[in-house]
């Protein structure tokens, strides 16, 4: 089964051998065909018709500009990279993660570079978010967004889809065979309306519900504690970073008076988007599956 994003992007899924999720999905795969292509001397495997996998030996977070090492014929494709990971969560959530990479302020304490941002997939980051939000109930977690907050640095499309944890649990069986599952089955939906997600919590429970309920897919999310520190440079390459953006839009009436979107685009509403289906704003995990048009 092939995972092809809006504009025809392949999807190729990157497993760290140092991350105990990428090691755990991997394993509930099983022996891979491969493609006959490598990156560093790896191989690369097919999981089916546009969607492939490769084993990388160091930590996702500093794995800097691996796009350039891809093999001519599969970078020519521009493939959006998928980052399965494990989360340690100060907080104490216990749930499935999606979110893009970037720093969209001085620090770059967890990989990337300051005040940089990485292409994003709106699409494909929905698509694994609602196929993560259908089966994650069986296990007990809900799935949602995450800001953008750290590396690696890319030219390419990325995302990373974690399992948080607290620092004394692991994911179980269960957790990565929902996983692995959903990696191999989520479906972009190209009838989604993107833009650009401003403000909120970090983990954005706003605008995860509007991809859940209406075809929005959001490209970059910056939370509200990273407005602080946002520069108009940042603001714009946000929205630059989000294909086929309509615009932005606000978690709070406050946020649009921020002054680094001065200027930068327009603003959307939540409504500017239809419904997906007959789903509204109170969607649970439980709602039957709704795949693309």
């Amino acid at each position: 089964m092939g995972v092809t994003a809006t504009g025809g992007h392949p999807t190729l899924i990157v497993l760290s051998d140092a991350d105990v999720v990428a090691r755990g999905v991997l394993s509930r795969w099983g022996d891979l065909p491969t493609t006959g292509e490598h990156i560093d001397g790896t191989a690369v495997h097919r999981l089916g018709d546009e969607l492939w996998a490769v084993r990388r030996p160091g930590p996702h977070l500093h794995d800097d500009a691996l796009d350039r090492r891809l093999p001519a014929a599969l970078r020519d494709r521009r493939p959006t990279l998928v980052f399965p990971s494990i989360h340690r969560s100060e907080s104490g959530q216990r749930c499935f993660t999606v979110h893009p990479l970037g720093n969209p302020g001085p620090r770059a304490e967890l990989g990337g570079r300051p005040r940089t941002l990485v292409p994003t997939d709106p699409w494909a980051m929905a698509g694994l978010l609602r196929e993560l939000d259908q089966r994650a109930s069986s296990v007990g977690l809900r799935a949602t967004y995450e800001a953008t907050h750290h590396g690696p640095w890319l030219g390419l499309p990325a995302m990373f889809v974690e399992v948080a944890v607290t620092d004394r649990q692991t994911p179980t069986d269960a957790e990565l065979g929902v996983l692995a599952t959903a990696l191999r089955e989520f479906r972009p939906d190209p009838a989604d309306r993107t833009a650009l997600a401003v403000g909120g919590g970090h983990y954005a429970p706003r605008f995860t519900d509007l991809a859940r309920s209406r075809r929005w897919a959001f490209g970059h999310i910056i939370s509200r504690h990273a407005l602080a520190d946002l520069e108009p440079t940042t603001a714009r390459e946000a929205l630059e970073a989000t294909p086929s953006a309509a615009g932005i839009l606000f978690a709070r009436a406050q946020d649009r008076a921020h002054p680094a979107f001065a200027g930068t685009g327009a603003e959307v509403r939540e409504a500017d988007a239809p419904l997906r289906g007959a789903m509204t704003t109170a969607t649970t995990s439980t709602s039957p599956r709704t795949s693309g048009t």
